[in-house]
């Protein structure tokens, strides 16, 4: 394919080359899974890099999240409070306990859970835990939401998938919770190609997560098994694939920061179109560049998306809140607003390509059809 003609993803891979040589280590070693010595060390690497005491390697950010809320206690008919504006992964794993999600509001400085809409709910509501959800890149106001969640003995689950790298009044993402998730899919900032992880500060979660992650096997020569257990490892191979990208983490913030600087300065005459805020003593990764375009529904939106597709391009709209899919219409959704704002980012948001290995003419090209069919 000429590169006139090449597919602009949204957020594709990004390899640094230096990948090959953790898997053929990992090859020649005949170490390819279970587990094995990479696991360890990129458990080891990512806690280190987020600031965190231990981390467990799993086959997906959901299978982290659906052993995190088990391990918090989370059973059949427990409440658990999720954020709206979310991937619809995170109200799965609430579902595979049979427990009951309730959907919580944005707030305009992040588009991350409203602490207000939180309070509103916790005043009808105990749920047995709260997952909330960093999204494009971005932290939630922890600082408000944890006093809240302190103040109720409420444990917090970190859904950080989506902010590997960003800070939040100087700690990273993935520290915030009683427990955290990552997620090293192929659209993540850095990928193992599948792959996710759980971390905390209390071991005895960690372990747990290992145990429960590798069918709940009881020390001993022989398999014995007193709880169900899941096939939830990271594999050795991939886990190499893992430490050779976390090398170049940094790099790759920097550069989709610079993505999001660019578009913004190219697109700043452009009275209707607002760029995704940066919460107050956060730094995002920028993870993707998101825009409102305000004159626009989501019916323009959707026919905005389908003239970049004509141009191979991708570009998305703002993920569809958790209250309006089919499958979760009759949970329970607090809004402190008037109006709900998930439903108005879902509206008017566009989420551009903003992969780390995009170039000044792809940015370019992508500027110039948004403003001509943005008018």
């Amino acid at each position: 394919m000429s590169s006139k003609n090449k597919k602009i993803f949204l957020s594709p891979p990004h390899l640094n080359g230096n990948e090959i040589n953790y898997i053929k280590e990992a090859i020649e070693s005949n170490w390819i899974a279970p587990l094995g010595p990479h696991v360890d060390q990129f458990e080891k690497e990512v806690a280190n890099y987020i600031g965190i005491g231990s981390a467990a390697a799993l086959s997906s950010g959901t299978a982290a999240l659906h052993l995190g809320l088990k391990i918090l206690g989370v059973d059949k008919r427990d409440i658990v409070f999720c954020s709206d504006l979310t991937f619809v992964a995170t109200v799965n794993a609430i579902k595979y306990l049979d427990a009951e999600p309730i959907f919580i509001d944005s707030e305009k400085s992040s588009w991350n859970m409203c602490s207000k809409s939180l309070e509103m709910a916790l005043d009808i509501h105990q749920p047995k835990a709260i997952i909330v959800t960093d999204i494009y890149g971005q932290s939630a106001d922890y600082f408000a939401i944890n006093k809240i969640c302190k103040r109720n003995n409420i444990p917090i689950i970190e859904d950080a998938a989506e902010s590997l790298g960003a800070t939040y009044k100087g700690k990273k993402c993935g520290t915030f919770g009683e427990l955290s998730i990552l997620s090293f899919n192929g659209n993540k900032i850095i990928t193992t190609g599948g792959g996710g992880m759980l971390l905390s500060n209390n071991e005895n979660i960690i372990n747990k997560a290992r145990k429960l992650s590798t069918q709940a096997r009881e020390p001993g020569l022989h398999y014995e098994h007193k709880e169900v257990g899941y096939n939830y490892r990271m594999s050795n191979v991939l886990a190499g694939i893992g430490r050779s990208q976390l090398k170049s983490l940094d790099q790759y913030v920097e550069k989709r920061r610079k993505i999001f600087d660019y578009y913004k300065k190219k697109l700043k005459s452009l009275d209707y179109i607002k760029f995704m805020p940066e919460i107050k003593d956060g730094r995002s990764t920028n993870w993707l560049s998101v825009i409102l375009i305000e004159n626009a529904d989501h019916k323009k939106i959707n026919r905005i998306i389908m003239n970049f597709n004509k141009e191979n391009i991708e570009v998305r709209p703002v993920w569809m809140p958790m209250h309006l899919q089919p499958i979760f219409k009759d949970i329970p959704y607090y809004h402190y607003s008037q109006n709900s704002l998930s439903e108005e980012l879902f509206e008017h948001g566009l989420c551009l390509p903003s992969g780390s290995s995009l170039s000044k003419d792809d940015m370019d090209k992508i500027i110039d059809i948004l403003i001509r069919e943005s008018r």
